[in-house]
C-alpha cells in the first residue's frame, strides 16, 4: 500500500467497515461451516479483504483464497506489453476457479478500481484484452451465472474511485465521502446491519412474489424518449435480493441491490429507450445512449459520447445486440436518492431500472436449475461473452405489464410501484 493509500485508509471508519465485512460473509454469502471462499480485489482493498478473512474464519470458513490485482501493473501492460499479449487471458486462472465453483467454493468480489483506469489507453488494445477476457472467463462465469454457488459483490472507497465521484475536493475527504456513500447504500451506517438486511429482502420478496403471480407476457415502458414493450421469456422468474443457490445456500449476491429482475425473451423486444444515465464501461463514459429493437435485436444505437465504444460492445458476439436481464428499481431508491453517479455499475444499476446487454440468468426461469443451455434458448435466453447493465428508468417512467390476453396492469407510474 502506498503512502496515500494509507492515509485515505484513515479516513474510512473501522467499525462500519468491519460491518460490511460481517455482512459480506453473513448476508452476503451466508458462508457455511467447511465451506471454502475464493476472494478477488483491488490490492488498495487489503484493510477489507482482512476483516472479511476474519468474520469468514469465525463463520468455519475451510480456506479462505485471496487473488488481488493492481492498478499499476494493469497499466503497465498497456503501456509496456507486446502487442500479441492483448489477445490472451488467463485460461489456467478461470479453468482453476471454475473448478472451485463446482466444487462447492464460495465466491465474492470486491470492487473498487478506479473506474475511468483506461479511459487513456489505446482503445483497441481495451477491447482485444476484454474480448479475450470473456473468452477465457466463461467456465467460471457460467458456474456464477447458473448460480452453481454461493456468490456475493461488495465494494471499498479506493482513492482512484473516490476521486472520480468527487473530483472537486481533497483526497483524503473524497474517500471518506464515498466510504459513507457505500456504508449507507451496503446497509452498514448504524448498528443491526443483519437485521436491516432481512427486513430489506423481505419486501424485495414481497416485489417478486407478486411479478411471479402475474405472469406478465411483457412490459410496456413509456416517458421521453421510450416507447418500449419487452417480452419476457417463457417460464420466467422474478428474482430480487436473497436468492438460493443451486448448492442450497440462500445468498444476496449483491450489496447493495434494490432491484427485482427477470430474463426477457431475447426474440421479443420492440421500439425504442433512450438512458437515463450514462454508463461507465472500461474506461469510457457513454452517455445519453439511445438505441432501437426490431425482433428482439437492436438494430439502431447512438450516444452523445462514447458511441464508438457502445457500437464495438453490441458487435461482441451475436447475444451483445439482446437484452440477457430486465429489473425495476423504484426512483426513490437510496442510491437514486443520494444523487450521485458511482461510475460503478453495482451501485448505478440500483438507482434506476435497466436493461442489460447479453448474457441472461438461468436462476431466472421455473426450475431453471434443471433446463439445459438448448431449452432456455428456445425459451427466449439469451447467450453472450457480455453482461452489461444500463439504466433507462426515471421518475417520469411508466411500466405496464401486458398479460398474454393483452390486458394491462400498471407497474409503475412516474418512476415508483403503482
Amino acid at each position: 500500500m502506498t503512502a496515500p493509500e494509507r492515509n485515505a485508509s484513515v479516513s474510512i471508519d473501522p467499525v462500519k467497515l468491519d460491518r460490511l465485512a460481517e455482512v459480506a460473509v453473513k448476508v452476503g454469502l451466508r458462508l457455511q461451516p467447511g465451506q471454502d471462499l475464493l476472494l478477488t480485489a483491488p490490492s488498495v482493498a487489503l484493510p477489507l479483504v482482512r476483516r472479511i478473512a476474519v468474520h469468514a474464519y469465525k463463520a468455519g470458513a475451510g480456506l479462505v483464497t485471496p487473488l488481488l490485482s493492481d492498478e499499476a501493473i494493469t497499466l503497465a501492460r498497456y503501456r509496456y506489453g507486446h502487442e500479441a499479449g492483448f489477445d490472451r487471458a488467463a485460461n489456467w486462472l478461470y479453468e482453476g476457479m471454475a473448478k472451485a465453483f463446482g466444487a462447492n467454493t464460495a465466491r465474492l468480489a470486491i470492487v473498487g478500481d478506479n473506474p475511468m483506469l483506461l479511459s487513456g489507453e489505446d482503445p483497441v488494445k481495451v477491447a482485444r484484452a476484454s474480448k479475450a477476457n470473456s473468452i477465457a472467463y466463461q467456465p467460471a462465469l457460467e458456474k456464477i451465472v447458473n448460480f452453481d454457488t454461493n456468490w456475493n459483490i461488495i465494494a471499498y472507497p479506493s482513492p482512484s474511485w473516490a476521486k472520480q465521484v468527487f473530483p472537486d475536493v481533497p483526497e483524503d475527504i473524497a474517500v471518506a465521502k464515498l466510504a459513507d456513500a457505500i456504508f449507507a447504500a451496503s446497509r452498514v451506517d448504524r448498528d443491526g446491519a443483519v437485521a436491516a438486511w432481512e427486513k430489506h429482502n423481505a419486501v424485495l420478496r414481497e416485489r417478486t412474489e407478486w411479478l411471479n403471480g402475474q405472469r406478465f407476457h411483457a412490459l410496456k415502458y413509456s416517458g421521453p424518449g421510450t416507447d418500449l414493450t419487452i417480452g419476457l421469456a417463457d417460464g420466467h422468474e422474478w428474482e430480487g435480493g436473497a436468492s438460493t443457490a443451486k448448492n442450497g445456500i440462500t445468498c444476496n449476491a449483491n450489496i447493495p441491490t434494490e432491484e427485482v429482475f427477470t430474463t426477457p425473451h431475447c426474440r421479443r423486444v420492440s421500439g425504442h429507450v433512450v438512458s437515463s444515465k450514462p454508463l461507465s464501461y472500461q474506461g469510457t463514459l457513454i452517455d445519453n445512449i439511445a438505441v432501437r429493437f426490431e425482433e428482439g435485436r437492436i438494430v439502431e444505437a447512438k450516444a452523445s459520447r462514447g458511441e464508438e465504444v457502445l457500437k464495438k460492445v453490441l458487435d461482441t458476439d451475436e447475444g451483445a445486440a439482446r437484452l440477457g436481464e430486465v429489473a425495476l428499481v423504484p426512483h426513490s431508491s437510496p442510491i437514486s436518492k443520494s444523487g450521485l453517479l458511482f461510475f460503478n455499475t453495482l451501485f448505478d444499476e440500483n438507482a434506476a431500472s435497466h436493461i442489460a446487454l447479453g448474457q441472461c440468468y438461468s436462476k431466472c426461469f421455473v426450475g431453471g436449475d434443471k433446463l439445459t443451455p438448448e431449452q432456455i434458448a428456445a425459451q427466449g435466453g439469451n447467450k453472450s461473452l457480455i453482461h452489461i447493465d444500463w439504466m433507462i428508468g426515471s421518475a417520469e417512467t411508466d411500466i405496464d405489464g401486458i398479460h398474454a390476453d393483452g390486458s394491462r396492469v400498471p407497474v409503475f407510474r412516474k418512476g415508483e410501484w403503482a
